[in-house]
């Protein structure tokens, strides 16, 4: 198949998080299957307009900014004679309407989540307007279209939405369970907690703070990595929490530090009222590493209440703090609950994921050529 993935960034974009991972993982292994993919996508000053990654051949047009400017042009004067059979639309910031650019290929938009209200939590109000109403003609506007969810709780928002849930197809994310694993000895000999993932007022990150600072136990640690704006209103919150030392803040952090942060810990924290999954979540797992999560669409997909970590209701702090209790007073009962992760983590691949996309483009090319 000729695939033509468009998404507003790439892998190597400094500004990359889940959305690229996902789309890297499953089509570069397409790539390596012989299908040819091109991605069309963002890009930041200075970086090279046209990359090869992974098999992918990459074509990068404007910026974070003015990517949903460009694309539809240089799809036209670049990319249109290329024949392609597929494009697909990964849909994970502003919808780019690539079902009205003209295109015979057959179009399928993936989607991680959407943002919906949540997205007044996040941006200045006009901005999340534009976003909030860039979503609302969804269901009118890709009426012909095939999609694939990464989570039944995303299948269920685009069907709230009006899209037909035939035309759905739900294929969750892997995870690369040969790099993250436990380590024996690994784990910090006090109770460590950690929240990993980007520092936005959405993300519930000073919730997980004001949990912390209820735990009981005097030497637990709570590690935040990642950056973002909302990092400086994070840092006085802890100082009026009085929690001193006992929160640290790693800022932007390597994939080796990473790991090692998974496998110290006692309990990833996530406490987010919405997600398109949980990809940190079941790399936690996959390290043996329990999670203590709001039970939010999304979410509550990657963790399992009681036996791979705990699930709690979105806000409550009693409830939050008190499943990291009874992780911090019991290392037997994290070492317990992180094997059941580890077996939970290994069911997700990302040569199954990739194998479901293959086959669901397959069969939408067969039925479009029967009718």
């Amino acid at each position: 198949m000729r695939i033509l993935v468009v998404n507003w960034q790439d892998r190597e974009n400094p500004l990359a998080g889940g959305a690229e991972i996902h789309l890297h993982e499953i089509f570069e292994r397409l790539a390596a299957r012989g299908h040819e993919v091109t991605l069309l996508c963002g890009g930041w000053p200075g970086c090279p307009p046209v990359v090869t990654l992974g098999g992918i051949q990459v074509h990068r047009v404007g910026t974070r900014q003015t990517f949903a400017l460009k694309a539809w042009m240089y799809w036209r004067h670049h990319l249109v004679n290329q024949a392609f059979d597929v494009i697909v639309e990964d849909i994970n910031k502003a919808p780019l309407y690539t079902p009205h650019w003209g295109a015979t290929a057959q179009i399928v938009a993936v989607v991680p989540h959407l943002f919906g209200a949540t997205v007044f939590q996040e941006l200045p109000w006009p901005l999340a307007a534009a976003v909030w109403l860039s979503e609302r003609p969804l269901p009118y506007a890709y009426r012909d279209v095939a999609f694939e969810a990464i989570s039944e709780s995303t299948a269920d928002d685009l069907v709230g939405r009006g899209i037909q849930r035939e035309r759905v197809r739900v294929i969750y994310p892997g995870v690369r369970a040969d790099k993250y694993t436990p380590l024996a000895g690994a784990r910090a000999a006090v109770p460590t907690f950690a929240y990993i993932g980007r520092l936005k007022r959405y993300k519930g990150v000073d919730l997980v703070m004001r949990a912390f600072a209820r735990v009981s136990n005097p030497n637990a640690i709570l590690e935040i990595a990642g950056a973002g704006d909302y990092r400086g209103a994070l840092e006085s919150l802890a100082r009026s929490l009085d929690l001193g030392g006992r929160v640290r803040f790693l800022g932007f952090v390597s994939e080796d530090e990473k790991l090692a942060l998974l496998r110290r810990s006692w309990g990833v924290a996530l406490a987010s009222p919405k997600e398109g999954w949980g990809l940190t979540n079941v790399e936690a797992a996959a390290c043996g590493t329990p999670v203590v999560a709001s039970n939010s669409p999304g979410i509550r997909e990657s963790v399992r209440n009681g036996e791979t970590g705990y699930l709690v209701p979105h806000g409550d702090l009693d409830a939050l703090a008190g499943a990291m209790n009874r992780l911090a007073n019991s290392r037997e009962g994290v070492e317990a609950m992180g094997l059941r992760a580890r077996a939970f983590a290994e069911s997700f691949t990302w040569e199954k994921a990739a194998t479901e996309t293959e086959a669901h483009f397959q069969e939408m090319l067969t039925s479009a050529r029967k009718s």
